[in-house]
């Protein structure tokens, strides 16, 4: 047996097909086109009862009884007055707005192109979730919301506060990416995460050039530039589609979800109205 030249013959099949790999690793990236991502959904309308609320959280496992009062925080009638504030001023920007059902964080961005992909996506969601556990450390993560910015004055976005909750959410972000692109997954963008809540886009009124509007005046939104809009806290991950048909509600078509932040915590609330009863 010629060992030597069928170890080089080998070596070059090798060599051939790490070179197709690369090649088609190429023309993939070449054609990425995201068409799914990671949301944290805002569900947060209304608070809890619209005013100040008593909530009672027993601690199961001390067994300790203590109260907490929260004063609601409602992001979503804050965004819808500062879109209703600018339609005012411009009634054509009216189909640039997105809509209160599908307000979101992206978490991540990548291309699934069938359903075996969308399957692997769902199984390495799953495999993300005690990542997060492990970066919350069993505690909740709120997510403040506040100010105005754009990207190129073409997309409106409301801004994430600065504050602790930053950093645990740039490693979620980075280990979902990590989780994703380990699966095999065409998975991130080439601008770095920046987390925000987009409230308009430009690109929902193509038409709207011909007519001259070219970019977000940003004296639409000078009277919400510093405004706090609520807090929102994560308690789940959805893997969305951006191109299946959405929900009734307007929220995404969701292929999956995972709950994070869980504690040991059972909540009961009352409305102020209902403990005067008491």
């Amino acid at each position: 047996i010629d060992v030597p030249r069928i170890n080089l013959e080998r070596s070059k099949e090798n060599e051939r097909i790490c070179k197709d790999q690369i090649k088609k690793r190429k023309k993939r990236q070449k054609d990425y086109q995201p068409n799914y991502f990671l949301s944290i959904p805002i569900t947060n309308k209304e608070g809890f009862f619209g005013t100040w609320d008593h909530v009672y959280i027993w601690e199961l496992e001390e067994e300790r009884e203590s109260e907490v009062v929260l004063l609601h925080r409602v992001i979503i009638r804050g965004i819808k007055t500062l879109q209703n504030a600018i339609i005012q001023q411009d009634k054509r920007l009216a189909k640039a707005m997105t809509s209160d059902g599908s307000l979101h964080v992206t978490l991540l961005v990548m291309q699934l192109l069938n359903e075996d992909e969308v399957n692997i996506g769902i199984d390495a969601l799953l495999e993300l979730k005690p990542f997060v556990e492990e970066i919350l450390q069993g505690k909740h993560l709120t997510l403040p919301f506040q100010g105005i910015d754009t990207f190129g004055n073409q997309v409106g976005f409301v801004k994430l506060a600065e504050g602790d909750h930053v950093n645990p959410l740039l490693e979620i972000a980075e280990a979902a990416k990590r989780t994703f692109q380990g699966k095999g997954i065409m998975a991130g963008e080439s601008r770095g995460f920046k987390p925000h809540l987009t409230f308009m886009k430009l690109s929902k009124v193509p038409w709207l050039r011909k007519k001259g509007v070219k970019k977000i005046d940003p004296e639409f939104y000078e009277k919400f530039i510093s405004h706090k809009f609520g807090e929102e806290m994560m308690h789940r991950i959805d893997l969305c589609s951006m191109l299946k048909k959405k929900q009734s509600n307007g929220y995404y078509h969701c292929e999956s979800s995972i709950v994070v932040g869980e504690c040991h915590l059972k909540v009961i609330v009352f409305s102020i109205d209902f403990l005067r009863t008491i």
